[in-house]
């Protein structure tokens, strides 16, 4: 989940970790009717493959790197490069922020790649990544409450969707129905939507960098050192060697950075201004199916009949917030 700052709806994420489609619904006047061209529909398909296949990365990247570590690897490698290809296609002014700007893209890092990517990163040690991306797709229904909480009045299909939501995430939670997972590698992905949440919601209320690319680039980097951190605190430099780091874990940590963390981005970004935020909000419910199928052919994950029917129920969740406020 990797989510794009303050006029974006989510980490995944890497993180994140967007699925904050949602957020993004209420922030944003309803664009013009339009015809949804071709470039559309291309964009949206690299954001629905490329984004629900960073699951799949993450957790062949920590078959053989630390998760903290890996995570920070990956944002500031890709903080970086954003950067650098900001300041050379549209000058270096174009990365210039106040304090208060930087504060604040500093906070909304900590909390989508932090708090959001990096639990999830954590998660993926020992839970399967689709079972992580099923988790992950209730996201739009603690945005949802989140509005509620400061004074927003969502309509009731919208609280019909957060209770659906929560069924279905109670279903992939109960001990022992999503088989031979860690109890405790699912809190901390259901931590990581909280956190990821917030970050979303906040990140619309207070002062960011008026260019979105720029802004990305400083959450991607604060978020990132701040794994690094943590990374290093947890002690995960002990006993590792980078020669025990398999190809495929190199490669898809490259993955992660070029296409999870720039590329989908880019598209990511493009189409908020190009295509109807009710379409580009799908994202939300089809990255989880993207993610169960790669995660069961690739890796041979099981998709057990209560995986299967709690993200189906989480899903239907998610479709009822985003048909809800398409029509707001």
């Amino acid at each position: 989940m990797t989510s794009p700052a303050r006029r974006t709806p989510s980490p995944a994420d890497d993180t994140a970790a967007a699925p904050s489609g949602a957020a993004a619904l209420s922030d944003h006047p309803a664009p013009e009717r339009r015809r949804i061209s071709g470039p559309v529909w291309g964009a949206l398909a690299i954001v629905y493959v490329v984004w629900g296949s960073t699951y799949l990365g993450i957790r062949i990247v920590v078959e053989t790197m630390p998760p903290f570590l890996s995570a920070g690897a990956r944002f500031v490698t890709a903080g970086l490069i954003l950067a650098a290809i900001i300041a050379w296609r549209q000058g270096p002014s174009a990365l210039r922020a106040t304090p208060a700007q930087l504060a604040s893209a500093a906070v909304v890092g900590l909390l989508l790649l932090l708090g959001g990517n990096g639990l999830v990163v954590l998660a993926e040690t020992t839970v399967p990544s689709g079972l992580a991306a099923l988790l992950i797709a209730v996201v739009p229904a603690w945005v949802v409450l989140l509005r509620r909480a400061f004074g927003e009045r969502p309509g009731l299909g919208a609280y019909a969707g957060v209770l659906l939501g929560l069924a279905g995430l109670a279903v992939l939670t109960l001990p022992g129905l999503s088989g031979d997972v860690r109890i405790s590698g699912v809190l901390l992905v259901i931590v990581a939507t909280v956190m990821w949440s917030v970050g979303s919601f906040s990140s619309s209320r207070i002062p960011m960098p008026k260019n979105v690319f720029a802004a990305s680039a400083y959450e991607m980097v604060a978020g990132g050192l701040a794994c690094l951190l943590v990374g290093l605190g947890r002690g995960e430099q002990h006993g590792f060697s980078i020669d025990q780091v398999s190809g495929r874990s190199w490669t898809a940590l490259a993955y992660l950075i070029v296409f999870g963390s720039l590329i989908a981005f880019t598209a990511y970004a493009w189409l908020l201004h190009s295509a109807p935020l009710s379409l580009v909000a799908t994202y939300a419910y089809v990255n989880p199916v993207v993610a169960v199928l790669l995660g069961a052919l690739i890796l041979d994950e099981s998709l057990t009949w209560p995986i299967a029917v709690g993200g189906a129920v989480v899903v239907a969740g998610v479709c009822l917030i985003v048909s809800t406020e398409r029509r707001r």
